[in-house]
């Protein structure tokens, strides 16, 4: 029987061979604490976040198998006529309510790290883990927008551009210290802890992710980090962001630990390939040209470090309608062939998807897409009552 494989050049072609057998994938859901998500269109859904909305997401994604659910931080939005992401949510204070209502998915909260010394995220950490049961996990950021800090008062200083990941590994390392002994006496540049102390410590071992692509992020990643987030790049090339992995574990042999890699991609699905490209091009149509031009302004600003290949990522006009994550594109029996061409990927764990309709693109992943996943044959969904 013939079988639809994915081929090195991204195209999809029937192939008389069998398909290979691969490894099961990990799936989450990047929420949108954000307002409009992760399209950067007037064509795109207009809404603001709420608890209910993003409650309503992660009830959602738990029901139909998926593995965690992530929220973002962020602090000052990139205006234009969708005023996008000029309205957001605060992620410890919305993992801490999702903790409470969910029963399985593990939740990631997101430290904008220039704002909250490392001892208080500890210990909010900590909170979380006794609040969901040993569910949560951090993601760390640097910050790499100045003007979400600056307004603030809290911008350190063009150097940080130079400096930011050495920051980070002193947090991570306190971090680390309290969450695993209960105490912290750490005497670094950044910082310098007198007999801090950390009780309860979490009661599962607390994962930290990182998203860096630079050289200094993936060395970050490797010696304090247990998964590295990597953005999709193009549309419908699944394996694209292949040689991130690469280099990732070409950090970690220095480590020698092991850290795995997550991908980050847009879902837009449709019956028809024709109908699902159709959606994207109604996106591209409609894209708000003054939010991707502060987007710009901003992915440039750092010029004493090379910059993060993730924010140059982010800021390319040709692609930043959907921020320039991966985009996929087609009908359900294409995008679920295009997510299990991901897993033939080394070091790949799982991906992070995003949608362009969240709660009704849920719904098609878990009836229509994932049905169809060879990476996905693991999972048994929830009864429709309990993700309706």
């Amino acid at each position: 029987m013939a079988m639809t494989q994915i081929q090195p050049d991204g195209d999809l072609r029937p192939e008389d061979a069998p398909a290979p057998t691969l490894p099961a994938m990990r799936v989450g859901v990047f929420i949108p604490i954000g307002n409009n998500g992760w399209l950067l269109s007037e064509n795109a859904p207009q809404y603001r976040p709420s608890f209910a909305l993003n409650k309503a997401v992660t009830l959602k994604a738990e029901g139909y198998g998926f593995d965690f659910a992530l929220s973002m931080i962020k602090l000052r939005g990139f205006g234009g006529k969708t005023e996008f992401w000029d309205h957001n949510l605060e992620s410890f204070t919305l993992m801490a309510g999702l903790a409470a209502v969910t029963t399985r998915i593990k939740l990631f909260a997101t430290a904008a790290t220039l704002c909250l010394p490392p001892a208080i995220v500890a210990r909010m950490a900590s909170t979380i883990d006794s609040i969901s049961d040993g569910r949560f996990g951090l993601n760390l950021i640097t910050g790499w927008q100045k003007p979400e800090y600056d307004q603030m008062g809290l911008w350190p200083g063009e150097d940080y551009f130079s400096r930011r990941y050495e920051y980070l590994s002193e947090y991570a390392q306190v971090l680390r210290e309290l969450w695993e002994t209960g105490a912290s006496n750490l005497k670094g540049t950044f910082f310098k802890m007198n007999d801090c102390r950390l009780s309860p410590r979490p009661q599962a071992p607390m994962k930290i992710i990182c998203a860096g692509q630079s050289g200094a992020g993936l060395a970050f990643t490797a010696r304090y980090a247990d998964y590295n987030f990597c953005l999709g790049k193009g549309l419908n090339t699944p394996t694209a962001f292949a040689p991130v992995v690469e280099r990732l574990a070409e950090a970690s042999a220095q480590t020698g630990r092991r850290v795995t890699s997550y991908a980050l991609f847009m879902i837009i699905a449709d019956e028809t390939d024709d109908a699902a490209m159709a959606t994207w091009e109604h996106f591209k149509a409609g894209a708000d040209s003054e939010a991707i031009a502060w987007l710009g302004v901003q992915g440039a600003a750092d010029t004493r470090s090379g910059s993060d290949t993730n924010v140059r990522q982010l800021a390319d006009p040709t692609s930043a309608v959907n921020l320039n994550m991966g985009t996929l594109v087609g009908s359900y029996a294409q995008v679920a062939a295009m997510l299990d061409a991901i897993m033939t990927i080394d070091g790949v764990e799982g991906v992070l998807l995003v949608f362009d309709d969240f709660l009704k693109g849920l719904d098609a992943f878990g009836t229509r897409i994932q049905p169809l996943m060879q990476t996905r044959r693991h999972v048994v969904p929830a009864p429709l009552a309990e993700v309706a």
